[in-house]
């Protein structure tokens, strides 16, 4: 069964368009992008620098310290087939939920699986 961990209200994300927050120990970076929200782990699995301060571009978020491209939904790097952990959401009633259960992809998403904006 799915636990779920309320995080924040989705107003205040939908204004900020990303967020820290921190579940179990975990810091989780909050991006609300094209009427969706996305979760990934905080700390890059790279350079370990806060992908909550980076820069949201094209449907993924650049780190700030090397400039590495993370898909928003998936958490994968093409250029260095790497991934950074991901976390379910879902929003109810106005309240944002992580799922603190990490997922990490070990092989290349497929492009079905990767972010796409709702039209």
């Amino acid at each position: 069964m799915t636990k779920w961990v309320e995080v924040t209200d989705l107003g205040y994300l939908m204004r900020r368009k990303k967020q820290r927050v921190t579940v179990e120990g975990q810091d989780i970076a909050l991006f609300y992008v094209a009427g969706q929200v996305f979760a990934l782990n905080d700390v890059c699995v790279h350079k370990g620098r806060h992908l909550s301060r980076g820069l949201v571009f094209q449907g993924t978020v650049i780190c700030p310290g090397h400039q590495w491209a993370f898909d928003l939904k998936t958490g994968w790097v093409d250029e260095w087939s790497k991934c950074q952990p991901t976390y379910e959401v879902k929003v109810e009633s106005e309240k944002v939920y992580v799922n603190p259960e990490p997922h990490q992809y070990s092989t290349r998403p497929d492009d079905s699986e990767r972010f796409q904006p709702e039209e």
